[in-house]
């Protein structure tokens, strides 16, 4: 997906993204997008693997950033539902690349799946579908 480097790098400063150390992969593809993210101590679980909330929050946020990359410039999507499978583990010092794939772009929702791979082992991570709501900008920032 086409993306403008700087703007997301504007976008996600002091954010849960950055944090996360996530970082989104361009490509010329416009109904997919990818992002890599280490898997460090911070975002393991007590078993020293990947922490599935760290997971959901990589593929939500590659469903948010595809969608938002894809709404008109008086829209702005939010996540609306998310459900997730984790099908294997990711150790710490493994980096994980999530590839978001759109299935459904309508004129109120966006739907994305995305699968969680780990960069080492090749594995399937964990497989996430995201549902995205596209509601018009003027909704969340009248009166501000």
């Amino acid at each position: 997906m086409k993306l403008n480097t700087n703007n997301i790098q504007e976008r996600i400063k002091d954010t849960l993204i950055e944090t996360l150390n996530i970082t989104f992969i361009e490509s010329d593809d416009q109904t997919s997008l990818e992002a890599i993210m280490p898997v460090e101590k911070q975002l393991s679980q007590t078993m020293g693997v990947l922490h599935g909330g760290a997971t959901i929050s990589l593929a939500e946020s590659v469903a948010g950033v595809g969608s938002n990359t894809l709404c008109a410039h008086d829209e702005q999507c939010f996540g609306m539902q998310i459900s997730a499978s984790h099908i294997s583990s990711a150790k710490i010092g493994d980096v994980v690349r999530a590839i978001g794939t759109l299935q459904h772009k309508g004129r109120s929702t966006h739907v994305w799946n995305v699968d969680v791979f780990s960069e080492t082992t090749r594995k399937l991570i964990s497989s996430v579908r995201v549902t995205n709501a596209v509601v018009k900008k003027i909704l969340y920032t009248k009166g501000k």
